[in-house]
């Protein structure tokens, strides 16, 4: 398992779950909590930032770092949802739309990697993951910035949402086509 500096930093985002989860849920800390727990949140999120500049940069990509960083990702997602839900700040339907996205994509690149095909990332995706960290910041800060008075959280997390399923479509299809490169059209 080698573990380079890009690997690290997605270590640092599996461990700074537990550290967010603890401020957010933990009452004793009030409003400061919220603060506190988007602070290490928007920490962790970065860490997804430099881990893939620094493999890139010194052309340090391995397999552990293409396992690691998608789960490290999928893991902080999933935490702060489940934990949003559990504050009744997020509908269930809405956490269980992303977290499924999630899990089906992860067994559709297991499923890949087991043919030796690496499907990329798409803009798609990235946006997806920057639209979920900015709704997700906004949930764990409710309250403060509204919209045609709604929360704008509530707007950011729809959108999220619906970038989320879309994202998920489009990597299914890529999927087809280079799992069966005679689908090309």
């Amino acid at each position: 398992m080698p573990v380079n500096l890009a690997n690290s930093f997605s270590v640092i985002r599996v461990l700074l779950i537990p550290v967010f989860m603890f401020f957010l849920l933990e009452e004793r800390f009030l409003l400061l909590g919220d603060w506190l727990a988007a602070g290490v949140f928007m920490l962790a999120a970065a860490t997804d930032t430099l881990d893939g500049y620094f493999a890139r940069s010194r052309d340090s990509v391995t397999v552990f770092g293409q396992f690691l960083d998608p789960l490290a990702d999928k893991l902080l997602i999933s935490a702060a949802l489940v934990c949003l839900v559990a504050l009744d700040r997020l509908s269930p339907w809405i956490a269980m739309i992303i977290i499924a996205r999630e899990f089906a994509v992860s067994g559709l690149r297991m499923a890949a990697a087991a043919e030796k095909v690496v499907i990329p990332a798409s803009s798609l995706g990235k946006v997806k993951t920057f639209s979920q960290i900015v709704a997700i910041v906004t949930l764990i800060l409710p309250g403060f910035v509204y919209f045609r008075g709604q929360p704008l959280s509530l707007y950011l997390i729809l959108f999220a949402t619906l970038v989320t399923v879309i994202s998920g479509i489009d990597y299914f299809r890529r999927a087809r086509l280079y799992l069966d490169p005679g689908n090309q059209q």
